[in-house]
């Protein structure tokens, strides 16, 4: 028995509710669909048996009707004729054909009868069917959106203030540490290139420096 079937007492916003409360509405949605095309395929089949039915019993009605119509026309030429024998046996099948084609007649509408208020539920379960494709669509572009605004959401919170002021001061350590290292490597690297003979014309530019600032102290020393 089908998941559908076993609630078919149930009102269609009843099935809403439970879809609605489902961890996976969606998966739900497509197993009452498939359950509901399943069902209407069944019902489709016992409309088209009935309404077959229907036909028959509408066929069967309408022959005995021209039948007896067809007898009671041969009873009046047999009369007329003056052929009692003849009329007789007309009117007999005329009588036999009348009860089979009230008994008939009575069949086709109740067949008839049966045949409608089936096609009326197939055309429910089918307007269900849709509404329920509908709903579908309605619940994965939810579904969708409620997913995409977590991702959302799961990424932002990775943005706090606090967050990117840290980021920003670890940052800012690490290029002046890069920038501390890239300065002593420089000076390192000046150091070690300069020549014996370069080392000694610092010593001797420094040396006059030296000179000149004793020199000019030397002139206010007894001022």
């Amino acid at each position: 028995m089908s998941l559908f079937k076993r609630l078919r007492d149930l009102t269609l916003s009843n099935v809403y509710a439970l879809i609605e409360k489902a961890e996976d509405p969606i998966k739900l949605t497509d197993q009452y669909i498939r359950d509901m095309q399943e069902d209407l395929q069944d019902a489709e089949k016992a409309v088209a048996a009935q309404i077959a039915l229907e036909k028959k019993f509408k066929h069967a009605y309408e022959e005995q009707e021209a039948l007896v119509a067809k007898r009671t026309d041969q009873a009046h030429m047999a009369a007329q004729a003056q052929n009692a024998d003849l009329a007789r046996r007309a009117l007999e099948e005329k009588n036999a054909a009348e009860i089979k084609m009230v008994e008939y007649k009575e069949s086709y509408s109740q067949n008839q009868l049966l045949a409608n208020n089936l096609r009326n539920k197939l055309d429910e379960m089918r307007k269900q069917l849709t509404d329920l494709k509908n709903k579908r669509e309605t619940l994965v572009a939810r579904y969708n959106a409620a997913k995409t605004q977590h991702q959302i959401n799961t990424a932002m919170s990775g943005f706090g203030s606090d967050n990117a002021a840290a980021g920003m001061k670890r940052m800012e350590e690490k290029m002046l540490e890069m920038e501390a290292r890239a300065e002593a490597s420089n000076e390192l690297t000046a150091s070690k290139g300069k020549s014996l003979d370069e080392e000694f014309a610092e010593l001797n530019k420094n040396k006059a420096v030296e000179d000149e600032l004793a020199a000019l102290m030397k002139q206010y020393e007894n001022k």
